[in-house]
């Protein structure tokens, strides 16, 4: 059998890979991340990340936990940046996991530019980011050409853990008909006044999609005026992706997971056709 791995690059050394784990299943991790995986010294991993991802790594290898959840005791972010630093110049091969994508949210142009800073050679292999295939996995598609020809990526908390200030609602409410939201369940509330004095229908259709491609996953489907509400009421918890758009009546008939578990898909919303998924 051909070595999967056959010329794929080196984890020298003294560097740092700053790779994305995907959104949850270990399943979607890349080529390059398994093979970061195999190699690394240590690995400097977030909560996200699933920790089946992590018995990829090698026997000997060194796990480090470096979480960073809202309202709870976290590692500094600058704390981070420099034990990478630190890791490397003691000559190890350092991995630090991330879980979706590192430049998406991820914090991950702050570690590579303290690894340029301090002369580290550093690697980027991106992931796929939970805006995106955790949204598939919910059978919500992020485009549909019936639907959408745009769609903004925006976080529901800035560096304070409070609502951006410098988000332009209404020109993202007036201008996006698709919106995919990462660390905004808490915010819900603000979050979805700001769009509906924007504009924004009060029954446009909204949802949560919490531990996203993970068998805890859960979807809650709700609409902009009542979703602070059935949030609340429903006691789901983050992690959790938050998506407002027509797009999330499409889950009606693309809810794959669900049509594993026996449930029928519905009609498209918008056509005569049945999607499903090919034999």
């Amino acid at each position: 059998m051909t070595d999967m791995f056959a010329g794929l690059p080196e984890l020298e050394p003294g560097s740092v890979w700053l790779v994305g784990a995907g959104p949850g299943d270990p399943g979607l991790l890349t080529l390059h991340a398994a093979n970061a995986l195999r190699q690394a010294d240590v690995i400097v991993h977030d909560a996200l990340v699933n920790g089946d991802c992590l018995k990829l790594a090698k026997a000997s290898a060194a796990l480090e936990f470096a979480g960073k959840r809202g309202g709870k005791p976290s590692p500094k972010q600058r704390d981070i940046s420099l034990r990478l630093v630190e890791l490397a110049r003691e000559g190890k091969r350092v991995l630090r996991l991330k879980g979706g994508d590192p430049f998406v949210f991820g914090r991950g142009g702050e570690e590579a530019l303290t690894l340029v800073e301090h002369r580290i050679p550093f690697r980027i292999v991106p992931g796929i980011t939970a805006g995106i295939g955790g949204l598939a996995y919910a059978g919500i598609p992020v485009t549909h050409r019936e639907v959408n020809h745009a769609v903004t990526f925006l976080t529901g908390h800035d560096s304070s853990g409070v609502v951006p200030d410098r988000i332009n609602w209404e020109g993202i409410a007036k201008g996006s008909p698709v919106i995919v939201m990462y660390m905004a369940m808490k915010h819900i509330g603000q979050i979805s006044a700001n769009l509906m004095a924007a504009g924004r229908s009060p029954d446009e259709p909204v949802a949560f999609v919490c531990n996203a491609a993970t068998p805890e996953q859960v979807v809650l489907e709700t609409t902009l005026s009542s979703a602070e509400a059935d949030v609340t009421a429903s006691g789901l918890e983050p992690p959790a992706i938050v998506v407002v758009g027509e797009v999330v009546r499409l889950r009606a008939s693309l809810d794959w997971l669900g049509a594993l578990d026996g449930r029928a898909l519905a009609p498209d919303p918008f056509s005569s056709r049945i999607l499903r998924n090919p034999a």
